[in-house]
């Protein structure tokens, strides 16, 4: 009802998760992150916490969005079942036949087993994954311990990915459930956001809406918001829209902070305040009854939306496109950028338990006791890539450009961007009293990184990498068509840019749903054309969708094709 009073296309605050005003934090992208590394894990547990509405079903959407089309995916979203029932609805989601009149948690295991090896032998992965998972009895998570036992001689058939709430955390911490916590490879617990980014989630939903003009909202009010949601995504969601519903009913320009707190005593249910607002309340009181019955019909949708679809296909953005092509140098910016931050608050994450190391056992790492090679470095990501670089190569870069690489280089990365574009990468480290030096960094998890040094894994402590490290970091990259020439002739990447998003799409889809088949003799899209579909994905993929073709975009777009590249050691 306000949208127009303030000159946006459509209502920016819906509690409905709505890819198209979709942020990613640096904390829903590290969330995101450890999701996506746990996916490689080989088996286990994947655990996400968080508090209602921190944003955890934002991140399921976009972890959705970026499975892999060699995995099965199963989506459990109402967890308040016996155990017998939990196995029905798992061979249910993967459509797994089971013997007519199954009555026993056998008569389930057994087709399960058998669906799951058969799924491993044609080299697919399965996934489970268990939304509201602080519903799940002590029984039924003992079960799904059990589940995790279904194995070969080298791989977990099975992952389970749990998403819940922060009691999830205290309920494996039982003694009875030590033994599940101890299959935990990847946990992350999703906090709120910072009073600077709840200012940037306020700014960017709006102009996601339509705003073309400075946000109607006073600074002060902001801070306001910030105090009264916590930080918390949904209550921004709800404060902010009875904000602006009550400055649309007051006529008035701006939200003030006395609105702000006046919406909060309505939306909250809090004492009301001691100045409230020129006495819009009852008016708002009464238009706010209608909006909430709007507000609930999209909650009512997304729900039967996620029972019923299990993999969204990519939705086009309807932000207006860019007039000019939208190709930029490099797109770092649209990725999380918090540097040695990042690897300080890993560092400060609950420790994993100590089942749960990552990877092989491997010598630890003294940096004091280092002898770096910049060229020793370089051959052993190139070797990664099937490169080969002469002796002592200078420019490694030039040489890899050659054989059809780029390098990619960040002077202000982070773990969470590393974990995101998943491939081996070379630190710039910094150590007291000598020159910068690289370390090739081959993965790393809640307990350490791991590096490759003269010739075999060494595993470094995060406190120790966030000491040394400043977010400085190269790798390489495989370019598409056209990405050389783009200055002069932006065709060919355009026409590749326009063929991978309909493979995406058509993959994404249901098989029930008609794709439009792409004549080959179409003509190429134009950037205005391509934009939305490019800022669709880039949210997707948890970057800033800007619509902008950088090397992080084109990283994003060859993994969610399948091209094959090196990724970062799995946990196993």
């Amino acid at each position: 009802m306000y949208a127009s009073y303030f000159g946006l296309k459509h209502a920016p605050f819906s509690i409905a998760p709505d890819p198209h005003y979709l942020f990613m934090s640096e904390r829903h992208r590290e969330a995101l992150a450890h999701l996506l590394y746990g996916l490689e894990g080989g088996g286990g547990f994947v655990l996400l916490t968080g508090e209602i509405g921190a944003g955890k079903t934002t991140v399921c959407r976009c972890f959705l969005e970026q499975i892999p089309p060699n995995c099965n995916v199963a989506y459990i979203f109402n967890p308040k079942l016996t155990v017998r029932e939990l196995l029905q609805a798992i061979c249910d989601e993967f459509h797994v036949p089971v013997p007519a009149g199954a009555q026993t948690v056998k008569d389930y295991l057994d087709p399960l087993n058998a669906f799951l090896l058969a799924q491993h032998a044609a080299g697919r992965n399965n996934v489970l994954i268990i939304d509201e998972a602080q519903n799940l009895s002590a029984d039924v998570l003992e079960q799904l311990r059990l589940l995790t036992n279904l194995e070969t001689a080298t791989r977990k058939l099975l992952q389970v990915v749990l998403i819940g709430q922060p009691e999830l955390r205290g309920m494996l911490a039982r003694p009875e459930l030590e033994q599940l916590a101890q299959r935990v490879i990847a946990r992350f617990h999703l906090g709120a956001l910072s009073e600077a980014e709840t200012a940037q989630y306020i700014e960017h939903r709006m102009k996601v809406a339509g705003l073309g003009g400075p946000l109607p909202i006073e600074r002060k009010a902001l801070r306001e918001v910030h105090r009264l949601t916590r930080g918390v995504p949904r209550r921004i969601n709800l404060l902010c829209d009875r904000a602006l519903l009550g400055a649309y009913a007051g006529s008035q320009a701006r939200v003030t902070p006395a609105i702000v707190r006046q919406a909060a005593a309505e939306v909250f249910d809090a004492s009301p305040p001691t100045s409230p607002a020129r006495g819009w309340s009852k008016v708002a009181t009464g238009l706010a009854a209608l909006s909430a019955v709007a507000v609930l019909g999209a909650g009512l949708s997304w729900a039967l939306q996620m029972q019923i679809q299990k993999q969204p296909a990519v939705q086009a953005g309807r932000s207006k496109p860019a007039g000019s092509a939208p190709v930029a140098q490099a797109d770092a910016a649209s990725a999380a950028a918090s540097s040695a931050a990042s690897a300080a608050a890993l560092a400060a994450a609950p420790p994993a338990s100590a089942a749960s190391s990552a990877f092989p056992p491997a010598e630890p790492l003294q940096l004091a006791d280092w002898t770096p090679s910049d060229t020793a470095a370089w051959a052993s990501l190139a070797q990664r890539w099937g490169v080969a670089l002469a002796p002592n190569e200078a420019k490694p870069c030039d040489a890899a450009a050659l054989q059809g690489l780029q390098c990619y280089r960040s002077v202000s990365g982070s773990l969470s961007l590393i974990r995101l574009i998943d491939r081996p990468v070379l630190l710039t480290l910094q150590r007291g009293g000598q020159p910068p030096a690289l370390a090739l960094l081959l993965g790393v998890d809640e307990r350490g990184a791991t590096l490759w040094v003269d010739g075999r894994p060494r595993r470094l402590a995060l406190a120790e990498l966030a000491s040394a490290w400043r977010g400085e970091f190269s790798t390489l990259w495989r370019a598409p068509p056209g990405y050389a020439e783009r200055a002069a002739n932006a065709g060919p990447l355009r026409e590749w840019l326009a063929g991978q998003l309909d493979a995406l799409n058509r993959r994404a889809a249901p098989a029930s749903a008609p794709v439009a088949a792409t004549s080959a003799s179409a003509a190429v899209p134009s950037w205005a054309e391509l934009s939305p579909r490019i800022q669709a994905f880039q949210a997707s993929q948890g970057l800033q969708p800007d619509g902008r073709v950088g090397p992080i975009t084109l990283m994003q777009l060859n993994r969610a094709a399948g091209v094959d590249e090196p990724r970062l050691e799995p946990a196993r």
